[in-house]
């Protein structure tokens, strides 16, 4: 329902992954009491989860500063039955090794982890296990599983798992680049966005009306005439056929900002389908970009003012 903070949260499963380290840093989570949120991992559906009413919001991942932007998610919330980004949430990523206790790291035989975790290890992982055979797990927190349950002899996965499944820590983090950051974001059925904090951000996807030279600058040049600067833009198959694409965008503002609602209502006109992700607070800390005068909303504001009195006839 609209206005009412969700309770019930879904996120991608099992117990122990770094959706869950995430979804627990929420303020629901934060103290135990009555009104705290209660955590449902799901296998591999939790947008759709939300969309059935089996839980109120859902976190997913969308991109990861090493590994890049998560596509199924990208491609879900671009075409699939609509929903709306409610926040977004940073989180560090470490990946230290994992083993049962009583594990000597060279008796490591088969080593697990997710297919995304292990591209972030392979230098270091090559290094600290020479001829390891690797197996891929469908999270990091099934390959901690699978680790306590003596189905593999290490893995990679999140320090919540090791304290979850009670594994040893043989290395606190072997990531070939430390630093890295996941984002993911809280998604809720369509709802009004969050009130505009002046530090916020909207997320789009945006299909091309005909394939022609010049979509992509039309598209762009919306938000350069109106001081909008975008913070992340790729594009994505449309998956119709080969060659045709949507742009899935991220930029500062917030829908009720007047150059942020003039540049939808243009996009609209524009592209043959618009798709509006959501306006939520920024997670990044980053102070957006200076609005130049003439995209301010008293300079918007001006100009709608104008044109009304030129069609009463009054100049």
């Amino acid at each position: 329902m609209p206005g009412v903070p969700p309770t019930r949260f879904a996120f991608l499963g099992p117990e122990g992954t770094f959706a869950e380290a995430a979804l627990r840093s929420l303020p629901a989570f934060s103290g135990a009491s009555e009104d705290a949120g209660q955590a449902l991992p799901c296998v591999s559906d939790v947008l759709d989860a939300v969309r059935r009413g089996e839980a109120d919001a859902g976190l997913v991942p969308l991109e990861n500063s090493v590994e890049g932007s998560v596509a199924a998610t990208l491609d879900e919330l671009a075409t699939g039955e609509p929903l709306v980004i409610v926040r977004e949430i940073f989180l560090p990523v470490t990946l230290p090794l994992l083993v049962r206790a009583g594990t000597a790291v060279e008796d490591v035989r088969t080593f697990a982890t997710h297919p995304h975790a292990y591209a972030q290890v392979r230098q270091q992982l090559a290094s600290i296990l020479p001829g390891v055979e690797v197996i891929a797990t469908a999270s990091t927190a099934a390959a901690a599983e699978g680790v306590a349950k003596g189905r593999y002899d290490a893995a990679v996965a999140s320090p919540i798992a090791a304290a979850r499944y009670r594994l040893t820590v043989v290395r606190d983090d072997v990531a070939d680049h430390h630093g890295a950051v996941t984002r993911f974001v809280l998604v809720s059925q369509p709802a009004p966005p969050p009130p505009r904090t002046g530090h916020d951000k909207t997320s789009l996807a945006a299909f091309i009306d005909d394939d022609h030279t010049g979509a992509l600058l039309e598209v762009l040049t919306e938000f350069a005439i109106r001081g909008i600067s975008l913070t992340r833009i790729e594009s994505r198959p449309t998956k119709e056929r080969l060659g045709v694409y949507f742009f899935s965008l991220d930029c500062e503002g917030h829908l009720a900002d007047e150059r942020v609602g003039e540049a939808l209502t243009a996009l609209r006109r524009l592209c043959a389908d618009l798709r509006f992700l959501g306006s939520y607070p920024r997670a990044d800390g980053r102070t957006p970009k200076s609005v130049p005068d003439k995209a301010s909303d008293a300079s918007f504001s001006d100009a709608a003012a104008w044109m009304i009195r030129l069609r009463e006839g009054r100049l």
